[in-house]
């Protein structure tokens, strides 16, 4: 139940059993009533105010939130931004430490948390964050960043305020406010390479990392995945791929990691991939290769990669992709070298995001498309976590479709609707 105290005057009982009220060290200094109440942990919480009817007030609105279940801590909002995202020297453990995810994704919200997020709202009280002040920040991230990169940043900045809701530090989530407007990010449309632009770039790759575009293109396999396929993962006689593992990088140290969204899954070998691997394999022995699994300080593992750098040492992504890759594209005339210099801080080189190893996976997914695979068995080779997704990146590349609906209705009805024995010509 909660109570006000008079921090200005103090009963005080005299020896004959009389009380009486005197002065405190406090008097005429500072709020005189102080509303006190008990928190829903058991705890004791107190805040001064300058008239009695307004501590009474809180203190019958304190107890009346506690029962309703909608208490907020009134002095949560003081803690700083700082203290929720990174913990407290006394050991409180903050957001990011808390956060259940993979190593590499941990270090990609640690540096946009560093780099973006503490600079402007680090040191700042949770409780005096004010929706205008995002709106402003994400106008001047706009002239510096992608947008994609921003809607990532706000999204990470969003979920450590939503901690502070959920702990009842804050009522609301500034970030949620409805006139916070995410910069809109345009789905960029898939054109899938031509099967004479993979076969261009297999041939200008080096001889030992030739072998990457047909696993790309042939088996839809990510470039982590193609460093991490191991030689046992291979079953030529059952014509399959079984993907179990990537190589990552972390702090740009590389280990061993389940694939994206933790995702094992088992892909079709075709015929002329298997036999262009066999081949490679006898050229270039699987070699041992050992590194951490899942986290740097993790439970060593070792597996014969089938692709390895000359030393016998696990491939790095972005290390083919600019010593080997790019250069491959340039040899093939899929982009010029002025392209792949080009730079803009803090923006992706959108001609070499475009034509990145991803592109093989594309062009794997049109080609299934194309013969009529289902999206859902499409997304199960990809490994997508949400066949949705792949429908939405894919479904342009489903043309035809309507021509085939076109031809069945047709087939169904052109004797009853047109009274003839023959099936209609198309219109053009």
């Amino acid at each position: 139940m909660a109570r006000v105290k008079d921090l200005w005057f103090k009963t005080v009982k005299d020896p004959d059993g009389k009380t009486r009220r005197e002065k405190t060290a406090r008097h005429g200094k500072g709020k005189r009533w102080l509303a006190v109440w008990t928190n829903p942990e058991g705890r004791e919480q107190t805040q001064a105010f300058t008239k009695k009817v307004d501590a009474e007030n809180h203190g019958s609105r304190m107890d009346a939130d506690k029962t309703r279940g909608n208490y907020i801590d009134p002095n949560g909002a003081k803690k700083r931004l700082i203290a929720l995202a990174e913990g407290t020297e006394g050991g409180e453990e903050g957001w990011l430490k808390s956060l259940v995810a993979d190593p590499s994704t941990r270090q990609i919200y640690g540096g946009y948390w560093r780099v973006h997020i503490k600079p402007r709202f680090g040191h700042r009280e949770i409780g005096s964050i004010l929706p205008s002040e995002i709106r402003a920040w994400i106008k001047h991230l706009e002239t510096k960043l992608s947008k994609t990169t921003i809607r990532n940043v706000l999204r990470l900045f969003e979920q450590i305020l939503q901690s502070a809701v959920d702990d009842d530090l804050i009522a609301k989530n500034p970030c949620a406010s409805k006139s916070i407007k995410r910069p809109k990010v345009e789905p960029r449309q898939v054109v899938p390479w031509t099967t004479e632009r993979v076969l261009a770039v297999h041939a200008a790759l080096p001889e030992r990392y030739a072998i990457m575009a047909l696993l790309g293109a042939g088996c839809g396999l990510r470039k982590g995945e193609i460093l991490g396929l191991s030689e046992d993962a291979v079953d030529f006689d059952k014509a399959v791929v079984h993907v179990r593992q990537q190589v990552k990088l972390v702090r740009s140290r590389p280990l061993f990691a389940l694939p994206k969204h933790d995702r094992i899954r088992a892909v079709p070998l075709p015929a002329s991939i298997a036999e262009a691997l066999k081949k490679y394999q006898i050229q270039f022995p699987a070699r041992e290769v050992t590194l951490p699994w899942e986290e740097l300080d993790g439970k060593p593992r070792t597996l014969r990669l089938i692709i390895t750098g000359r030393n016998s040492n696990a491939l790095r992504g972005c290390t083919i992709s600019d010593k080997v890759w790019r250069p491959a594209l340039v040899r093939a005339g899929v982009v010029t070298q002025e392209q792949v210099d080009e730079r803009t801080p803090g923006r992706p080189n959108q001609a070499i995001r475009q034509h990145g190893m991803h592109a093989l996976r594309h062009y794997f997914a049109s080609m299934l498309l194309d013969a009529g695979v289902s999206v859902k068995a499409l997304a199960e080779y990809l490994g997508h976590s949400d066949p949705g997704y792949t429908l939405r990146t894919y479904t342009h590349l489903m043309s035809g479709s309507e021509n085939r609906a076109e031809k069945v209705i047709n087939a169904a009805f052109h004797r009853e609707i047109l009274g003839t024995g023959t099936e209609p010509e198309r219109s053009l």
